[in-house]
């Protein structure tokens, strides 16, 4: 694909400095920039490479001050990161879309398939499954019996959804990932100290514009349903507990953890290896720092908290201070038990 700074900027309805005329092939980061590529400069720390970049063509930020003459043609936008991601995806959207059912595959004869739909091969679709216009199925991807896939989803290689879960549009949910397994769900024997297994009969809920990373698991509900809203933005490796509700437009990153029953509220941002501990609440827009665990409910919205056990950022600040003194403080306290003559 080719464009000149001309068609890039009436796209973004940005403002052009330098060579309207020169073209793009491809897109880099800035400080691997080559001629012919097209990057963005959002981060002023970053700026540097600027000045030194062999790109093309740089996508900035309107209030951008220059401290030096550059060589690359310049998109100036209100929000460089922003508008960089409409061009991938518009990239994106060029590349040949499959579709079809690819051979060998198992496509039941009750399953109804939208048009357009890709199946690749090795997939197993089972009874009463449907999906959606341009879904697409990639190789060696498992659904379940009754599962709906709304349209535009897109399951990647090696994906399983389990039987009875609802996936809704514009999903992506990637390789490896398992959607709908039991939940843990053990009822403990006082005969013999055993563990008895509790059927777990409920099902997934993926609301639309759900992206799901790699190697996640979302398990099914003991009863009723595990809810994720829609605009949920799940990492790698994320585990999300039996009857868990994951608010909408909330984003985790990888190593997380969700146990059972926990509500997580909307526009919340959790950050990774966090752990929230079961059959809790945490309000709408709270921010979780890595590595925090929570293990009660957090009630205020907008919180930002850190640690574990997890506790306001401000006060985890103040102790984090003491914290690194404390080897001063052990010296101080020594010194003083020396001239007391204390043992």
């Amino acid at each position: 694909m080719e464009f000149t700074a001309q068609t890039i900027a009436d796209f973004l309805h940005g403002k052009i400095e330098g060579n309207a005329d020169i073209k793009v092939t491809k897109v880099s980061k800035i400080e691997e920039g080559k001629p012919g590529t097209l990057c963005f400069m959002a981060n002023p720390k970053y700026e540097h490479f600027l000045y030194t970049t062999e790109a093309s063509i740089v996508i900035v930020n309107n209030d951008l001050v220059l401290s030096q003459t550059v060589s690359p043609t310049l998109i100036r936008v209100p929000d460089a990161y922003k508008s960089f991601a409409s061009l991938l995806e518009l990239y994106d959207s060029f590349k040949p879309q499959k579709t079809g059912i690819e051979q060998p595959s198992f496509v039941a004869a009750n399953a109804k398939i939208g048009e357009n739909a890709y199946i690749g091969a090795f997939s197993y679709i089972s009874d009463n499954v449907k999906l959606g216009t341009n879904v697409k199925i990639y190789p060696q991807v498992y659904i379940g019996e009754n599962v709906t896939i709304g349209e535009n989803t897109i399951l990647f290689a090696g994906t399983k959804i389990y039987h009875d879960c609802i996936i809704g549009a514009n999903c992506i949910v990637h390789s490896g990932t398992v959607i709908g397994a039991d939940g843990f769900g053990f009822a403990p024997q006082s005969e013999d100290n055993n563990y008895k297994k509790v059927p777990q009969i409920g099902n997934v809920i993926i609301e639309d514009n759900v992206e799901i990373g790699a190697n996640s698991c979302v398990d099914r509900a003991t009863m009723g349903s595990t809810i994720i809203r829609k605009g949920v933005k799940l990492d790698n490796l994320i585990q999300i507990g039996h009857n868990v509700e994951v608010g909408e437009n909330t984003v985790m990153a990888g190593q997380s953890g969700v146990a059972g029953s926990t509500k997580i509220g909307r526009d919340c941002m959790i950050g990774g290896q966090v752990a929230v501990s079961g059959h809790l609440t945490v309000a709408n827009g709270v921010k979780l720092g890595g590595k925090t665990g929570v293990n009660a409910s957090i009630k205020k919205e907008n919180e930002i908290m850190i640690g574990a056990p997890a506790q306001n950022y401000s006060d985890f600040m103040k102790c984090y201070v003491v914290f690194r003194r404390l080897p001063d403080l052990k010296r101080d306290l020594d010194a003083v038990k020396k001239t007391l003559s204390i043992k």
